[in-house]
């Protein structure tokens, strides 16, 4: 079986291999494309999946190429996790609207808009391209904002496009676990958009259990989320969100605690993963090491600016896997038919009233040979489903605005923004984004 990965150069490809190299299902992965257009970066993940497989007897293949119809020929699976406008991009999503006053985040807010409007016409790109040369493949898109990509290139190849997300499913896990009880066994209800949605039950053997950990203050506290929200938000609104709500329940707080930082989280990244490439490429034979060694750096590290100052992450969410893992029971769900249910972004149809039929949302989805189905049907309460509406309205804004390079749209989804609190400030906004990312001007030229 091929998969073909799209970024083949990003730092977090080698979690990828390893499921891979972990993997000992018959159907496994036996031959990885990576495509990347930068070269040097390719090369040095080359270095460290090169690494990774000499410690196994039949490692998956690994073929690097700088030509996407190349690395779509005859994959089975198409991983897609690029990043247009590269980490600089990253910098000045978060940069320009810190400089306004704004949340300056990757993908929630301003900077999520910016990213998706530079982002949709390269993943539209893409999409036609596998709907070319290799139709019968299925598209795991990770590329961020995810659910906003996702809608975008199902509108090339239908539902043959899956997004993915690591985010509900370490909540979920860390909820089980507070709770005592082993996360395979518990069903989780969850239900929103991509990075905006909420944990709404923990079904075991019949029961939710989740109104247990509601009402046990000192459980609440205990893992992430619930220090991160406090026990009294999460009692007032019944549920645990995805820790992305942070940035609209405590903006202030986020952009206190952002701008007060010597650095913001793209320009750490930057810095970081540049001084990789660049060891690796003095070094190749110590390619695996630096890449460990800067993983843990980068775990450790995750959106700090919601955690006290001497608070860790808990051990087990850093070792508990991700996305990697998502899209190896993803693929081998499909591949063997084998009926899985996990918290996929889908098309609604009908699942979240309230939501145009195309829209993508994060739901619970049972995975099949014929893909993911979103199981039953959802109802959101009115301020939660008010807030899915408004950003889900700002997310179909930024796929026509740069479909159709228009800027009247661009502006309209900045300013309808919840998190942007003034049309001037739309139009500072997109100016500012034009005028430092070339990856974006060259949309609006």
């Amino acid at each position: 079986m091929k998969l073909a990965i799209l970024g083949g150069g990003g730092f977090r490809v080698p979690l990828v291999y390893e499921a891979i190299l972990r993997d000992t299902d018959p159907g496994r992965v036996t031959h990885v494309s990576l495509y990347d257009p930068d070269a040097a970066r390719l090369e040095a993940i080359g270095h460290v999946l090169q690494g990774m497989a000499a410690d196994h007897d039949e490692p998956a293949a690994v073929e690097l190429t700088g030509e996407l119809d190349v690395a779509l020929t005859d994959a089975d699976f198409v991983f897609s996790a690029i990043r247009v406008g590269g980490l600089e991009g990253r910098t000045a999503d978060e940069r320009v609207a810190l400089d306004l006053g704004l949340l300056g985040q990757e993908t929630t807010g301003p900077g999520g808009v910016a990213y998706g409007l530079r982002t949709v016409p390269v993943a539209t790109h893409v999409a036609e391209r596998v709907a070319a040369v290799c139709p019968r493949a299925w598209v795991i898109n990770f590329t961020n904002p995810a659910g906003m990509v996702t809608e975008a290139m199902q509108r090339v190849l239908g539902e043959r496009v899956v997004g993915i997300c690591d985010s509900p499913l370490g909540l979920g896990r860390r909820a089980a676990r507070t709770l005592g009880h082993d996360p395979a066994s518990v069903r989780f209800d969850y239900a929103g958009l991509n990075h905006l949605g909420w944990l709404r039950g923990l079904d075991l053997d019949g029961r939710d259990v989740l109104p247990d950990l509601l009402a046990d203050r000192e459980l609440l506290t205990s893992f992430e989320e619930g220090r991160l929200f406090g026990a009294d938000w999460l009692q007032s609104i019944g549920a645990i969100p995805n820790e992305y709500l942070y940035y609209y329940y405590f903006t202030r707080d986020a952009v206190a605690a952002i701008r007060g930082d010597s650095e913001t989280r793209g320009e750490y990244l930057l810095e970081q993963q540049t001084a990789f490439y660049d060891a690796v490429a003095r070094d190749p034979g110590s390619a695996v090491a630096q890449w460990r060694r800067t993983r843990e750096e980068r775990d450790a590290s995750y959106m700090k600016e919601s955690r006290a100052e001497d608070e860790e992450r808990d051990a087990a969410d850093v070792e508990g896997g991700g996305y990697e893992g998502v899209a190896l029971d993803i693929m081998a769900a499909i591949r063997h038919d084998r009926r899985t249910r996990m918290i996929l972004n889908v098309r609604n149809g009908s699942t979240l009233p309230g939501l145009p039929a195309e829209a993508v949302v994060e739901v619970v989805c049972e995975v099949d040979a014929n893909g993911p189905r979103p199981v039953g049907g959802v109802s959101l309460p009115g301020a939660e489903l008010g807030l899915v509406q408004q950003v889900k309205a700002v997310e179909q804004l930024v796929i026509e605005a740069s479909l159709t390079r228009s800027r009247r749209a661009a502006v309209t989804a900045f300013a309808l923004h919840p998190l942007v609190d003034s049309v001037t400030t739309a139009r500072v906004l997109f100016d500012g984004y034009r005028d430092r990312i070339p990856t974006l001007a060259r949309v609006f030229e």
